[in-house]
């Protein structure tokens, strides 16, 4: 049974990136998936300090919530990441989280799809693009992983504005049925 890992960002109540995240969630089980859904909100996750040590070790020297979701990360075949996209790039949270995860860097990892769902105010083409990229980048330091496909969500602002946006949730469904 495929792995899916969908970790949401963001950390607005009725986010919708999130409710976004959570039709992925209902596609992949559809989908016969086995699915996890983390939502980094109340999580306690340091910045990387930078130090390597994890590059040896395999683990971070810093004691917060990352140990465990590194090792979700790591055995998961597939990963779902949702942001809200603030002045056109990925959330904090999910940057911060994507820097935390350098003790896979040097190890043998099962994910190889990764894919990315993103919502804004903005519905111009390229409003997504910087998070799209940074999130590439971070893929490119994985052989065995590539980036498989991506939903802008742009157009919704309000909390929960998703949730009446039906083109919107049958594509997230869709993308976390093929994930």
């Amino acid at each position: 049974m495929k792995k899916v890992l969908i970790v949401s960002s963001s950390l607005r109540g009725g986010s919708n990136s999130e409710i976004l995240a959570h039709e992925a969630e209902k596609g992949a089980k559809d989908a016969g998936s086995d699915v996890e859904f983390i939502n980094l909100k109340g999580k306690e996750i340091k910045f990387c300090i930078g130090c390597l040590a994890c590059q040896k070790t395999f683990k971070c020297v810093q004691k917060d919530d990352m140990a465990d979701l590194i090792g979700k990360v790591q055995n998961a075949d597939a990963i779902i990441f949702a942001t809200p996209i603030y002045y056109y790039e990925m959330s904090g949270q999910l940057k911060t989280f994507l820097d935390r995860c350098n003790p896979l860097f040097p190890q043998s990892n099962k994910f190889k799809d990764v894919y990315l769902i993103t919502s804004s105010y903005d519905d111009a083409v390229g409003t997504a693009d910087k998070a799209i990229s940074g999130l590439k980048g971070w893929i490119e330091c994985f052989e065995q992983s590539r980036f498989s496909g991506c939903l802008v969500g742009g157009g919704i602002n309000e909390p929960k504005d998703a949730s009446a946006r039906e083109d919107l949730l049958q594509q997230a469904y869709e993308l976390g049925k093929n994930a």
